[in-house]
């Protein structure tokens, strides 16, 4: 590929994560992204052969940004492993409150399941680094089980967090409550192991 041509796939992405951002998931046509970019609607298909493939390119811009939000915020975390694990869950749920399209588009399983553009390589990392920072809070825990009970909270409460639901249910605006009894069920008390 040339440079305009990267600069042009690049482009397309930004075009689609910018109306993402703007409209939600369902404005993302190939159609409508091609207008947007200036370019002819056949355009995207020379270097997205399939919609689901730019899809998979937008939904990983989504993963590295959450994976440098994450990285970011535990550089500055200076407690134990529990209070990282504390701080990569607010993360996520900050992430996936912030950016809902994103989010939403970045956890479809038909994007994660097609392999196109190794979106799996590039979400797993996430996980792996949860799942350490388990095993490191507590060694005597099914690390990976943990953090996958875990992650499934966190994303339950995320999307019921933004449907109001729990905001509803608890009488709360601050998810800080939920998320302490969240963590403190998964990996027992702020002392350490269950």
């Amino acid at each position: 590929m040339t440079d305009s041509d990267l600069g042009l796939r690049a482009r397309l992405v930004d075009v689609g994560v910018e109306l993402l951002a703007a409209e939600g998931p369902q404005a993302l046509t190939l159609r409508e992204i091609a207008r947007r970019a200036g370019v002819s609607h056949g355009a995207p298909r020379r270097y997205f052969p399939t919609h689901l493939e730019l899809l998979s390119a937008i939904a990983r811009r989504g993963f590295i940004e959450l994976g440098e939000r994450v990285h970011a915020t535990l550089e500055q975390e200076p407690g134990g492993p529990r209070a990282q694990v504390a701080a990569l869950a607010r993360t996520y749920l900050e992430f996936a409150l912030e950016r809902p399209g994103m989010y939403e588009l970045m956890f479809r399983h038909d994007l994660l399941e097609s392999g196109h553009l190794g979106l799996r390589g590039t979400s797993l990392p996430l996980f792996s680094l949860l799942a350490g920072l388990i095993g490191d809070a507590d060694p005597d825990a099914d690390a990976r089980r943990v953090a996958g009970a875990l992650w499934a909270n966190l994303h339950g409460a995320a999307q019921l967090w933004r449907w109001r639901s729990l905001q509803l249910a608890l009488g709360e605006e601050d998810f800080g409550p939920l998320l302490d009894t969240v963590l403190t069920a998964h990996l027992g008390g702020p002392g350490g192991g269950r």
